[in-house]
């Protein structure tokens, strides 16, 4: 890219644009997944036909970015010898990983629990870039940014969190999906300095889909055409995740990881929105709570960003 456009990648007002179209859709895929689940007739406990479900999606959503790069770069999108480990690599971890504990999790749980716990992802990845990637600093204002944004995302789905229950499989496996996003993230802000982000970002994408495909495939998954809806989800699903990760990945790239990651806390207030609108899981968290819980999030993303140090190319 060129100077310009690299000093305005680097610019907060337009990370918090482009990071939130992709919280947005990111928040988007608690309900829909849910709502998938039940258009393709997929059961809580049908671990195979959700990794199928996953691998489905991901492998058209690997085609999908595959070919808006190739329309963008006028060329085919295609990897170089020197991109086949990181691709795979990536796979693990964003894909393969992060999806597999996801989905499975997400079966065994409601979208606003799912949400508040997925909204642990962005201080996950601050730590982890901190203290195991050391690619910066781990900041006072950096911890007090993120407490503060996480605790808008318990604010407004605290009346979601007292029922008492957990799972293993459900509220746990939803964390370890966090972790791996974690490394993901980590893991792409390494390679994107020496590898194309568009080829990184859709071939990981496809060789995931693949995996998770195989995988639900071995487990007896089934997934059956379920109509035009049951389409329609699927391809949304798919275009979300070509379409946000894509756009993540060139954040990624042009920044610190917790100047992008913080803004992560916004995808579990979509999620809750979305989960509450298409999924009737309603919850007391409306009115003044909903408000403080928005300011909270927000308060945390402005001290994280706060004269933050812009990341080298």
């Amino acid at each position: 890219m060129s100077e310009k456009t690299t000093a305005l990648l680097r610019k907060t007002p337009v990370i918090c644009l482009v990071a939130g179209i992709c919280s947005f859709l990111w928040g988007s895929a608690f309900p829909f997944i849910k709502i998938g689940y039940d258009l393709f007739s997929i059961a809580a406990d049908d671990t195979g036909s959700q990794m199928l479900f996953a691998g489905i999606r991901f492998t058209l959503a690997g085609i999908l970015a595959a070919i808006a790069g190739s329309f963008i770069k006028k060329k085919p999108l295609l990897p170089a010898k020197k991109d086949i480990a990181p691709i795979f690599v990536l796979s693990l971890f964003q894909t393969i990983l992060q999806y597999f504990f996801f989905y499975i999790g997400m079966a065994n749980t409601s979208g606003v629990k799912g949400s508040v716990i997925i909204g642990s992802s962005s201080f996950v990845a601050i730590l982890v870039a901190s203290l195991v990637f050391r690619t910066e600093k781990l900041t006072v204002k950096k911890v007090i940014g993120s407490i503060i944004g996480f605790s808008g995302i318990i604010l407004i789905n605290m009346q979601g969190l007292t029922d008492g229950t957990m799972k293993i499989t459900g509220e746990g496996f939803v964390f370890l999906s966090t972790v791996a996003y974690a490394f993901s993230s980590c893991i792409m802000k390494k390679y994107s300095d020496k590898h194309d982000t568009f080829v990184l970002s859709s071939y990981q994408f496809i060789i995931g889909g693949v995996v998770m495909s195989a995988a639900g495939l071995m487990m007896n998954g089934n997934v059956t055409a379920s109509g035009i809806s049951g389409l329609a989800v699927l391809l949304y699903l798919s275009f979300l995740s070509a379409a946000a990760y894509t756009l993540w990945s060139i954040l990624l790239k042009y920044n610190d990881v917790s100047s992008v990651s913080v803004f992560g806390f916004m995808n579990p207030m979509f999620g809750f929105i979305l989960s509450a609108i298409l999924l009737d899981e309603r919850s007391e968290a409306t009115g003044i709570k909903g408000i403080l819980a928005i300011i909270l999030v927000c308060i945390g993303i402005f001290i994280v960003n706060k004269n933050k140090t812009v990341a080298k190319s």
